[in-house]
Parts: C-alpha cells; structure tokens; sequence
C-alpha cells in the first residue's frame, strides 16, 4: 500500500527503532462514527502494512480522529467504559518518553466541550489504556490537538489549541505537566492567536480564525520552531512560528508560510539522514491523504528541499 491509497488525515509518524509507524484519523465524514483508528507500519516509508483497526469506541460513538496508536476496544480501550464515548475522538499524538509510549489524543467530555487527554501504553502498538485523570486542558474550554513538548531542562509541557468555536480568534497556548504527563501543574498560557500574523487574512469582526495542529521543532543551532495550522485565503496552510529565547516563554516570531497550497496539520520526524514534513492534502474531505516531503534544517529555521 502506498501513501496515495492511506485515506486519513492528521498524519502522525513514530520513527522507533528504524521502523515507522503512521497513524492518522480516519478521513471518512471528517473521522466521525468510524469506531476507531488504523495503524501502518513500514521500514521504508513507501510501502505501507494494511490497517490494522485500533478501535476505542462502539460503532455508536462520535468522531475519532487523528489517532498515534494502536487499540483493541474489547480489550484496551472501551470509551463507554472510560465515559469518552460522548462524541469526538481526535487529534491523537504517540511520543517516546523515558522508555514509555505516551498517546495524547482529543476527546469530547462530560460538559460537551473538547479536552486533551493522555493515554499510556508499553510499545506503539498499544495496548493503551487512559492515563490522566480526565482532560489535562482547562475544562472549561473547547480545546484540541495537544502535542508534548520537552524543555532543554527536560521540564514537559502540553501545547495545544483553544478553539475559534469557543472564542472566535483561536489560539495557542501551553501548560506545563508533572514528570509523570498525568496532570497540569500550571495555568494556561497564550503563544499567540490566529490572526496575529503579518500574513492573516483581515476578517470582519466576529469572522473565525483558526488554529489547528501544534507541533514543536529544535533546530540544529537550538532554535525552537512551532509548525501549526491555519486558513489564508479559503486554503489549508502550513505555518511556522519561532521563539524569540528558544523557549515556550519567548515571543514567537511569524515566519513565511511553508505550504500554502491545501495541505496541513504537519509534524516532523526524522528517518535516517533525512528530515522529512508529514501532512495530509488536499483537506477535502474523502481525498485527504498523507504526504512526506523533505525539508531542510538551515540552523535559523525550516524549509522545502
């Protein structure tokens, strides 16, 4: 199977031990009443395993969306079971942490707004089981697409998405974690909104600006990247923000789009000497795919090979 044939969006890519495991949100109606996720493996990156169903939820449960890992419903993960059987299921991250794989992934809570929460699971096949207590996000807020951050001290932290729906201009914002990435343990802060950038559309007052899919990047000269989401004139694009001191708490500097051309919620892994942008396009909905491309690090920032 090849990438052009994988029908998901968010892709997500885990580089563990030279094979590749690529996880996204099954793409049909946006990933809503699918009963799961799918996993491929390969070890070239152009050949691809059959999906293997990584179901969380009944065939009555709402969305599901961006998964990062592998579920047995039956055995692992019931959302019913778990009280997450309410509507969504998006956004799903899988990271390597001190030897253990951590999923974070976006779920609908008992107030009906969106929360991000972290599931835990010994290999990246799962079996994952839920790990924190509930959303670590703010319960109040609508809140999606949560990805970890580690700090040069080694301090981690959650960055994520507080909806347009809930506030009109979208924003980004992070809290940081204990050690153990089951509970906040500070207040949320804003990086920025979505119409902060020199290149943001100029939208009527009370127009919605979006963002969608964080993702955080060093370069080889320690300059903290974060690659998001958002639409500039009606297209899905590819965004890049850097830090002014390399950390969360610097100001982020808006830097020119990296794909402007429907493809989005990217992420970046590195496969051998190569370093590589995954995202899906066209972000029309029954013909989302993933896409690989290769991309440079110049030490100041990113960009297309």
């Amino acid at each position: 199977m090849k990438l052009e044939d994988i029908n998901i969006r968010d892709p997500f890519v885990l580089n563990d031990g030279g094979v590749y495991y690529l996880y996204g949100t099954r793409a049909k109606d946006f990933g809503c009443h699918t009963g799961g996720f799918d996993v491929y493996t390969s070890t070239d990156l152009v050949n691809w395993s059959e999906a293997s169903l990584v179901k969380i939820n009944n065939d009555n449960a709402g969305c599901t969306w961006a998964p990062e890992a592998c579920y047995d419903p039956e055995e692992c993960f019931n959302s019913a079971e778990y009280g997450l059987n309410r509507e969504v299921n998006w956004a799903p991250e899988v990271h390597k942490y001190k030897g253990e794989y951590y999923m974070l992934a976006t779920f609908t809570q008992e107030n009906r707004l969106r929360g991000s929460y972290v599931l835990k699971a010994e290999n990246p096949l799962g079996m994952f089981e839920p790990y924190s207590d509930g959303a670590l996000t703010p319960e109040e807020w609508e809140c999606l697409d949560a990805t970890l951050y580690v700090s040069k001290s080694g301090e981690p932290y959650l960055v994520f998405c507080h909806e347009h729906t809930q506030i009109i201009d979208g924003e980004i914002c992070f809290i940081k974690l204990n050690k153990e990435l089951n509970a906040a343990i500070s207040l949320p802060t804003r990086l920025f909104a979505a119409s902060s950038p020199y290149w943001a559309d100029k939208k009527p007052k009370g127009e919605h600006y979006i963002t969608d899919g964080p993702f955080m990047y060093r370069t080889k000269e320690g300059k903290l990247l974060l690659i998001w989401s958002t639409f500039v004139n009606h297209k899905y694009c590819q965004c890049v923000a850097r830090s002014s001191d390399n950390e969360l708490n610097g100001v982020f500097e808006h830097l020119p789009l990296l794909i402007d051309n429907d493809g989005g919620h990217g992420m970046i892994f590195k496969a051998e000497d190569k370093l590589y942008l995954s995202y899906h396009t066209p972000n029309t909905n029954g013909l989302e795919h993933p896409k690989f491309t290769l991309i440079k690090d110049n030490g100041k920032s990113i960009e297309l090979v």
